[in-house]
């Protein structure tokens, strides 16, 4: 399966299509269809649900065992600096295409959709925007707390303590590191089993999508939908651009080696599911262990690209829906008040929304606007979670070719020896 694992998520999306088609023609009765989308999404939330369960112990023994090895504490701080250097790039570039795209398109405006009424209820409860609470929630009271609930940020966190501890104490920790390092393999292995239900996933997923909405939707949001996926086009050249300085023409081969992941990505609308592949396909790629089990899973709380883009253009398409005009000043400090609040969404579907509905509440945006954008979320959510795996893959690409830990792939090897 492994083998043509690619194969079998497209044709497990292909036969979603079908099969979620049909039953939209086919079903009139909205109390049936809901039902049969609960059984469809059941699958899909099994899946996850069985992601979610190996998520922080290969977070944390991963990234424990690579900041182990860096060495030294300078070695661990230069990584560190560039790593958020870079995500600091990615974050500024993806904020600001998104404002400049949905400005230039226009979507909301002229919408040929009934408008929400101002006090209707979304249904999303605005997070917090504060400075206070984003480092507050930074730091876990609990590391069982934090691994019980997969708040990625917090087991960073921690793992960034525990790692630095076993690499100043040597050979004294010796044994607590190779236990980490048999925990890692253990939790690699699990993966794979996991990953052999991944194409019922995406078939369900699929299915559940466009039987309860039908294709139908995508040419009723047309404008918005493709002004969207065209807005990603063109972050994803940007960040192949920028890849491309620093890999050269190592970045084809890359995008080559990522497919997988990123389609898992795009099909269950969770970059989280594809975490696990992502971290194998950066090391058959030539990243060094240390360097993909640090910068992967920062990358999952601070370099969410394509959520990030979304937070911008969806806010500002709500805006001209309901006519309201943000001057360059507001689109400015939108632009630094997302830079430090979309941090910490950790892969989690859909919690962009969240961020959304808090942001249109600083700016004084009806929140009752998110009605406009949850019937095709989902279709959105595939392709912001794609682009989330492919900007940490360039990213940790990236920081081992800085720190020479990006060696020949096993595959290229192969072709030069052919």
């Amino acid at each position: 399966m492994k083998r043509h694992f690619t194969l079998y998520i497209l044709i497990a999306m292909l036969l979603g299509i079908a099969a979620g088609s049909a039953l939209h023609a086919r079903i009139s009765d909205p109390a049936a269809l809901a039902e049969l989308a609960s059984y469809l999404g059941l699958v899909t939330d099994v899946f996850l649900r069985l992601i979610r369960m190996i998520i922080a112990p290969l977070v944390f023994s991963t990234l424990v065992s690579g900041i182990a090895h860096m060495g030294d504490s300078s070695a661990l701080g230069r990584v560190a600096v560039r790593t958020l250097a870079w995500f600091l790039l990615g974050s500024f570039i993806s904020l600001l295409l998104g404002i400049l795209m949905v400005t230039l398109l226009q979507p909301g405006a002229g919408l040929a959709l009934p408008i929400p009424a101002v006090d209707a209820a979304s249904g999303v409860t605005a997070g917090a925007l504060t400075l206070k609470d984003f480092v507050m929630h930074l730091v876990p009271r609990s590391i069982t707390e934090a691994m019980a609930t997969n708040e990625i940020l917090q087991i960073v966190v921690f793992a960034g303590f525990f790692g630095t501890a076993i690499a100043a104490l040597g050979k004294r920790a010796e044994r607590v590191l190779e236990f980490t390092e048999q925990l890692a393999n253990v939790m690699l292995r699990v993966t794979g089993y996991v990953m052999l239900t991944a194409p019922f996933a995406v078939f369900a997923a699929v299915a559940n999508t466009v039987s309860a909405h039908g294709l139908v939707i995508l040419a009723t949001y047309g404008k918005f939908i493709g002004g969207f996926y065209v807005s990603l086009a063109l972050l994803w050249v940007v960040l192949l651009a920028l890849g491309f300085v620093v890999l050269r023409a190592r970045i084809f081969e890359l995008v080559r080696l990522i497919r997988e992941p990123v389609l898992l990505a795009f099909s269950t609308a969770s970059s989280e599911a594809a975490y696990p592949k992502t971290l194998e396909q950066l090391e058959r790629f030539g990243a060094s262990e240390r360097i993909a089990s640090f910068v992967l899973p920062l990358g999952y709380s601070f370099n969410l690209d394509g959520s990030m883009m979304y937070c911008t253009f969806a806010t500002l398409f709500i805006a001209q829906a309901y006519g309201i005009q943000l001057g360059f000043a507001q689109q400015v400090l939108m632009l630094l008040l997302l830079m430090v609040t979309s941090k910490g969404m950790a892969g989690v579907p859909r919690a962009s929304l969240v961020v959304i509905a808090a942001t249109l509440s600083h700016f004084h945006i009806p929140e009752a606007g998110l009605l406009l954008i949850l019937a095709v979320d989902q279709f959105l959510d595939m392709g912001r979670s794609a682009t989330n795996v492919v900007g940490n893959s360039i990213a940790t690409a990236v920081v081992a070719s800085w720190e020479k830990e990006l060696s020949v792939s096993s595959e290229t090897e192969l072709a030069g020896a052919a």
